[in-house]
């Protein structure tokens, strides 16, 4: 029998790719939490804006990356360098179809309107896809309207929740309070509250992880 677990919390930004990549491990990890260890855990995402100045119209990606890297070759190596480590956990990322890094804030106040309908993880996954394999503009509202929608949310309340600012306090209190836990980079991964690690550590690792933190959590609650 599988036991009915806690909650694993994601703080995470829709353009980090260590993020999807994190979540396609932390996919497997949750497998093998169940079929290895007979623990079943939901998980729930949090916004962290890794460009929080970031402009709302967004900002040209190659000019962007130019100024943050020093140079188009470093930016290319860079591109390559995390595109192959995706292939690795069965992601194809099209980096070169980018043409804008966006501000976040729509997409995470999308996330935070799914999580309130239940179909958070679709509009997760939708986002991600978007972004890392089609080169989707994740400041566009009718874009990011249609991923939601591919994610399970109906696109209408996508659209009615864009157009006003609803969502945005929650985003930005989110934001707050993951730095405030001392949380500098994502993916970052917590259970029951209690930050355990970041970055997109192996399935296996993630198993370990949580397990030996649940089974503490659990005997000093007995």
């Amino acid at each position: 029998m599988v036991a009915a677990a806690g909650r694993i919390d994601v703080i995470s930004d829709v353009i980090c790719p260590w993020c999807y990549i994190g979540k396609r491990h932390l996919e497997r990890a949750l497998d093998l939490l169940e079929k290895d260890h007979k623990l079943a855990f939901s998980v729930a995402w949090h916004p962290f804006q890794l460009n929080p100045d970031m402009p709302p119209e967004g900002a040209d990606r190659q000019k962007y990356r130019l100024a943050k890297f020093g140079s188009a070759e470093r930016s290319r190596q860079m591109d390559e360098r995390i595109t192959g480590v995706a292939a690795g956990v069965g992601l194809q990322f099209h980096l070169e179809k980018l043409t804008r890094t966006p501000n976040t804030m729509k997409a995470h106040r999308l996330i935070w309107l799914a999580a309130r309908n239940g179909v958070q993880a679709g509009v997760v996954e939708a986002l991600f896809e978007g972004y890392f394999t089609q080169g989707a503009d994740l400041g566009d509202d009718k874009v990011l309207a249609d991923l939601a929608q591919r994610g399970g949310l109906d696109r209408d309340a996508a659209l009615a929740l864009l157009a006003g600012d609803e969502g945005k306090r929650e985003v930005l209190v989110g934001d707050q309070m993951a730095r405030g836990c001392g949380i500098q980079g994502v993916p970052s991964f917590a259970l029951q509250g209690h930050v355990l690690f970041s970055g997109a550590v192996p399935a296996d690792e993630m198993v370990d992880a949580f397990r030996r933190a649940w089974e503490l959590l659990k005997n000093k609650a007995a």
